[in-house]
Formats: structure tokens, C-alpha cells, sequence
């Protein structure tokens, strides 16, 4: 079999596989979350949905700050630990937000819209359910922006509070894109009600 046609006979799989994968995250992840928004619901009763999202985003920005500045201080090495924690927690964010909004993020549908956000957030654009492309997409782009600091990693007390500040902003665009694709479709939901 030649190397194209391997990789024909491999896609599909590997797409399942890798929508799998992400299915299991997602569902891990909405349970998690739960009892998170429960208690921000709790302690802010009576914030709105898009006050509730900014405090899950500041929220997160504390941890993906504290984990940039970590990273920067171990230089490369760390590099592909905190890229893993950044969509983590980008990801959990974009959950947590979809779940203030009551968004269904167990469909196929929602994981597809997860990562459309996720995609968008960083900067990749409209992702057509393309699966695992977009996964290697949304690497390459977050590869492509912590570059300017992998500079910086030679000196690290220079590289902590660049890449905690780079987290930082990471989380804040991906939690806006969430907080205006969930607002904008409770919206359209709200219309159509009679």
C-alpha cells in the first residue's frame, strides 16, 4: 500500500479515534464542571450569564498565569507541558462557559462547536468539521505564537512573566469567543420562542 493510500485507510480511523478521545475529555470535563458552577451560582446569585463566564475566565487566567510563569522558568523544556495546560485549559473553559449558557456539549454537534471555538479563539478560523486537522491547526498556531518567547526561555526570569502574560491573553481571547458564540446562540434560542 503506498503512503497515500495508508493514510486514506487511516483517516477515518484516526478521526474516530481522535473524536473519541475528545469526547471522553469533554465528558470528564462537564462533570467537573458542575459543581464548579454550581457554587459560582451559589456565591454570585444574582449574576448573569455573562458575569458568571468572566469570573470562570478570570478564574482560569490565574491558573494558566502561574503555569506560564513555571514553564518560563524551566525554558524549553517545559514548552510542550504548558502549550498541554493552556488547551486544557482552554478547553475547560470553553465547557464551563457552554454550561453557564446550558448549551448540550455531550452531542457530537457540541464537541464540533468546542472545537470551533477553540479554533477561533486561537486564531485558526472556520473549522468544518474537520477533526483531527483542526487539532494539528490549533497546535501549530499556539506553536507559532509562543515562539517570540522561546527566546526568551534562554533567560528565565525574563521568559516567566512573558509566558504567563501570553497565557494569560490566550485564555482571555478563547473565553470571549465562548462567551459570544454561547451568548449568541441562547439569543437566537430566545427569539425563536413564542
Amino acid at each position: 500500500m503506498s503512503g497515500g493510500a495508508a493514510e486514506q485507510a487511516g483517516g477515518p480511523a484516526l478521526r474516530e479515534l481522535a473524536f473519541r478521545r475528545f469526547d471522553e475529555i469533554v465528558l470528564g470535563e462537564i462533570e467537573r464542571a458542575r459543581p464548579r458552577i454550581r457554587a459560582l451560582r451559589r456565591r454570585y446569585p444574582d449574576a448573569g450569564e455573562k458575569a458568571l463566564a468572566t469570573h470562570l475566565v478570570h478564574a482560569k487566567k490565574a491558573y494558566a498565569g502561574t503555569g506560564g510563569a513555571v514553564s518560563g522558568l524551566f525554558g524549553l523544556v517545559a514548552l510542550p507541558a504548558d502549550l498541554l495546560l493552556v488547551t486544557y485549559l482552554q478547553i475547560a473553559l470553553i465547557v464551563e462557559i457552554g454550561l453557564v449558557h446550558r448549551a448540550n456539549l455531550k452531542s457530537r454537534r457540541g464537541q464540533q462547536e468546542i472545537l470551533e471555538i477553540l479554533g477561533r479563539g486561537n486564531g485558526v478560523g472556520p473549522l468544518y468539521r474537520s477533526g483531527t486537522p483542526v487539532l494539528a491547526r490549533i497546535a501549530t498556531r499556539l506553536m507559532a505564537r509562543k515562539g517570540i518567547p522561546l527566546l526568551g526561555r534562554a533567560v528565565p526570569f525574563v521568559a516567566a512573566p512573558v509566558s504567563a502574560w501570553l497565557n494569560n491573553r490566550d485564555i482571555e481571547r478563547v473565553g470571549q469567543e465562548a462567551m459570544r458564540h454561547y451568548g449568541m446562540v441562547r439569543r437566537l434560542r430566545e427569539k425563536r420562542r413564542p
